[in-house]
Formats: C-alpha cells, structure tokens, sequence
C-alpha cells in the first residue's frame, strides 16, 4: 500500500514538471505568464481583475480554513463534533 502511494505521488509530480510551457507559448505570453502553463494568457486589464481577485477569495478561504482548523474555539459540550470524539 505504501508502494503505491510513493509510485502515485511521484508520477504526479513528474507529470507537474512536464506541463510547463512550451517554447511557442512562453514566447507569445506576457513576462508574468511566461513558462507557466499552455495555452491563451489574460488579454486585457478585466481578465487580470478577475485573477487577482479569484487568489484573494482562495488566499482568504486558506487562510481561515487553517485559522479554524488549529484553534476552533468550539467549547459547547453539545457541539457535533464531541458526538465523533467521545464516540470510542
């Protein structure tokens, strides 16, 4: 079993390496783009508004999705989770 996760992890992160961009696309996408990824980039200035914002909203969700996980400052006796926890 843990032969197969190792083999799985490993193909996934050679396939993560050979997904780079090739030469065509790294020559036809702005500087910030470059050697990323295939295909089109953003064309004009709204394209780039919705980037920026979309890894706002997933930084943000990251972000209090740790926050919540470390401390969650649950201390209800009646709260669902002791149902989990005190269930041995």
């Amino acid at each position: 079993m843990m032969i197969k996760k190792t083999l799985t992890f490993a193909i996934l992160i050679i396939q993560g390496v050979l997904v780079f961009a090739c030469p065509v696309c790294e020559r036809n996408k702005p500087k910030v783009f470059q050697n990323i990824t295939h295909g089109s980039s953003p064309q004009d200035s709204f394209d780039y508004i919705i980037v920026i914002s979309m890894v706002v909203v997933v930084m943000l969700t990251l972000f209090y999705s740790v926050k919540w996980i470390i401390a969650p400052k649950e201390n209800d006796k009646n709260h669902i989770k002791y149902t989990f926890l005190n269930n041995k």
